[in-house]
């Protein structure tokens, strides 16, 4: 059973928003100072001595407009992500594209002289758009002034263009479209580590599971000799849990499971390494 919605938000997702809201209203409120700002935002020139920044400029936009931004694209893009994997896997997701997105500003930003503040939660609302078109690339995303929906994957792809695109351009717009990047590259790193690990579990269970098969029909030839027709042996569930995750893959692809599935297909082909 996946995370429970509450006004359309997964647990995640709902916190996150919340955070930055909060967060917003301290900064136009209570802390006007633009001294707030400068503690919280992300410097490349003094990222090392003030080592929070790498998480706290996640939390802190420029203006209303950025907010709403990257608000709007969590509420409608977070749900299905942390659904799919686990709202554990979810909140480190986010935060380490969050983290890859400061990591890049500040190792590019040398190498190409931009070295302005960082904030906003863009790093890592683009993974949770990568996490997205990631297993679903064909669903249709409606955008506002189009008279058609666009596949999640051609608009994932038409974004981070964008952003490279202005990235590389002499002139600066304001926006830390390095860090935009940084979370982009972070979560396809993430996704294709995470995948493999998934496939190369499958198929050890896969291995490990054909012998069994190929033994029950000896077994049973044998037990058709004996003059008493023996007890018929309770099924391992594990087993029997590992037959039907496997029989799911074969049927709808390894996309089609669970959080619950994906953690119970890697705990049980980490036993199967350690028995080995």
């Amino acid at each position: 059973m996946g995370p429970h919605r509450m006004f359309g938000m997964t647990p995640w997702v709902r916190r996150l928003m919340v955070a930055n809201l909060v967060v917003f209203l301290f900064q136009v409120t209570l802390f006007v100072s633009p001294a707030f700002l400068t503690t919280l935002q992300f410097a490349p020139l003094t990222a090392f001595r003030h080592p929070w920044t790498f998480v706290t400029y996640m939390f802190v936009h420029a203006n209303l407009l950025h907010l709403a931004f990257n608000l709007l694209a969590l509420f409608v893009f977070g749900p299905e992500v942390e659904e799919r994997m686990g709202s554990g896997a979810f909140l480190r997701y986010y935060l380490l594209c969050g983290l890859g997105g400061a990591v890049f500003s500040l190792v590019l930003g040398w190498a190409f002289g931009q070295l302005s503040p960082v904030v906003g939660a863009s790093a890592a609302i683009y993974g949770v758009l990568l996490a997205f078109a990631w297993a679903a690339p064909d669903a249709p995303i409606y955008v506002f002034l189009l008279p058609a929906p666009i596949p999640a994957k051609w608009l994932v792809t038409f974004i981070v263009a964008f952003s490279l695109v202005l990235a590389l351009l002499p002139t600066s717009d304001g926006v830390a479209h390095l860090a935009h990047l940084g979370g982009f590259a972070t979560g396809f790193l993430y996704l294709r580590a995470a995948d493999w690990r998934l496939g190369r579990a499958e198929r050890q269970l896969r291995r490990a599971s054909e012998p069994s098969v190929l033994v029950h029909p000896g077994r049973a030839a044998r037990a058709s000799d004996a003059p008493k027709p023996p007890r018929r042996a309770a099924r391992d569930p594990s087993q029997a849990e590992i037959d039907r995750v496997l029989d799911k893959i074969s049927a709808r692809g390894i996309d089609s499971l669970t959080p619950a599935e994906r953690r119970f297909l890697a705990e049980m082909s980490r036993k199967m390494r350690d028995h080995t």
